[in-house]
C-alpha cells in the first residue's frame, strides 16, 4: 500500500532538491502517492498567500509532508512559512540530527548529536510589538506599572515558556533517545539569568528525567554548551532546548559536520509531521542544478523511519554515506576544492545514490 505524502517543492533551489529527493525515495522500492502542493515566495508573488489553504488541508489529510526550502523576506513581508506551518499544525518538536559523515571536510569528525528544539514558544512565538505603535505603548505602560522601564523607542518581544510546552518537548527528547538507542539527554538553558522562563524549562526537564531512569540526564547553560560542543563534541548525544537556543545551536552543530547542506530536519506534532532540510532556499543558485541535496535526502530518511519503513531508511542512508565517502560523484561543496571541475550536479548526485542502492 502506497504512503500518501504531501510534497511541497518550495522555492529557490527547493524544487530541484525536492525532485532529487523524490527520485531517491522512490528508488528505495517504497510506494508513494504524492500530493504536490505549493508554499513560499513564488506562491506569495503569484497569489498573495505564501501558505495556501490547500497546502494546509493536504497536510492535515496525509499527516506526512516533505518540503523543499522556502524564502523568508528579511525585515518585512510575510512571516516564515516554516513558522506558519508549525503554528497551524502545532508541530511542536523540531528534530535536527547532526552527524559527521566520512568524506566531508570537518574538524569534528566525531560529532553525532541530535537537536530536539521546542517549536511553538519562546521568542519565536511571534508576540511582538512594533516601535511607535499604540500596542507597544500599552505594553510599555503595563511594564512600567510593574516596575520595569522600557525605552520609548524600543520594539518589544515577549518570551513565553510554559510547563505544558516544556514537558512535551522534553518527553519527545527522551522518547527519541529510547527509540534510537541513545544514552543521554542534555537540557540546555539560561536559567541562571532568566529564572522564570528558562528556570521553568529546566525544572520541568528535571522532573521529566525522573520518569526515564535508563537514560542519563544533565543540563548545561547555553553559552557553556556551545563552548563544550566544539571542544568535546563526543560527550553530547541528545540536546533538548527552547526554541531560540535550538535554532542557534542546530546551526552551530551543522557547521561542525560540514555545513547546512548536511543537516536534515523534521517538525513533528500530533496531527502531522513535516520533513525538511535545515538550510534556506539559496535563490542565487535557483535552476543551476548545483545545490547539494544531502540535507533534504537525509530528511527523507527520517521520513521513512517515521513511516515505519526502517529497512528502506537504512539502505538510503548507507547509499548516501557511500557516495559521499567515495567523493567522485558529489556536488561542489563536498569536494576538497570547490572549483573542482569533476563536481556533479544535484540530479547527478541523486542518480549516484540510486546506483549505490541498486549495486
Amino acid at each position: 500500500m502506497a504512503h500518501e505524502v504531501t510534497l511541497i517543492p518550495g522555492d529557490g533551489i527547493g524544487p530541484e532538491l525536492a525532485e532529487a529527493t523524490r527520485l531517491v525515495l522512490e528508488a528505495t522500492g517504497v510506494q508513494f502517492q504524492w500530493d504536490v502542493q505549493e508554499a513560499g515566495i513564488d506562491e506569495y508573488e503569484s497569489h498573495g498567500n505564501p501558505f495556501p489553504d490547500a497546502t494546509l488541508a493536504s497536510l492535515l489529510r496525509t499527516r506526512v509532508g516533505i518540503k523543499g526550502p522556502t524564502t523568508t523576506p528579511v525585515g518585512s513581508g510575510f512571516r516564515s512559512v516554516n513558522v506558519l506551518l508549525r503554528k497551524e499544525l502545532d508541530l511542536y518538536a523540531c528534530l535536527r540530527p547532526c552527524k559527521a559523515y566520512e568524506g566531508v571536510r570537518t574538524r569534528f569528525p566525531e560529532t553525532d548529536v541530535v537537536i530536539v528544539r521546542e517549536n511553538t514558544e519562546d521568542l519565536y512565538a511571534g508576540i511582538e510589538f512594533e516601535r511607535g505603535t499604540p500596542e507597544n505603548a500599552k505594553v510599555r505602560e503595563c511594564l512600567a506599572e510593574l516596575g520595569s522601564t522600557v525605552r520609548d523607542d524600543a520594539g518589544v518581544s515577549i518570551k513565553p515558556i510554559s510547563v505544558f510546552g516544556s514537558e512535551r518537548i522534553v518527553e519527545e527528547a527522551f522518547a527519541y533517545a529510547e527509540r534510537n538507542g541513545r544514552s543521554k539527554v542534555t537540557a540546555v538553558h539560561k536559567a541562571n539569568i532568566m529564572k522564570f522562563t528558562d528556570g521553568l524549562f529546566l525544572s520541568v526537564a528535571r522532573d521529566v528525567a525522573t520518569r526515564h531512569p535508563d537514560i542519563a540526564f544533565e543540563d548545561r547553560i547555553v553559552d557553556n554548551l556551545c563552548n563544550q560542543l566544539v571542544s568535546r563534541p563526543e560527550e553530547y548525544d541528545v540536546l533538548v532546548l527552547p526554541n531560540l537556543y535550538g535554532d542557534i545551536v542546530s546551526d552551530l552543530a551543522a557547521g561542525m559536520i560540514g555545513g547546512l547542506g548536511m543537516a536534515p530536519g523534521a517538525n513533528i506534532g500530533e496531527k502531522s509531521a513535516v520533513f525538511e532540510a535545515t538550510h534556506g532556499s539559496a535563490p542565487k543558485y535557483k535552476g543551476l542544478n548545483k545545490a547539494n541535496p544531502t540535507a533534504l535526502m537525509l530528511s527523507g530518511v527520517m521520513m521513512l523511519n517515521h513511516l515505519g519503513e526502517d529497512e528502506a531508511a537504512v539502505r538510503m542512508e548507507q547509499a548516501i554515506a557511500a557516495v559521499i565517502r567515495a567523493g567522485d560523484k558529489v556536488t561542489y561543496d563536498l569536494k576538497p576544492d570547490r572549483d573542482d571541475p569533476t563536481a556533479v550536479g544535484t540530479l547527478q548526485f541523486a542518480h549516484a545514490v540510486i546506483e549505490e542502492m541498486n549495486a
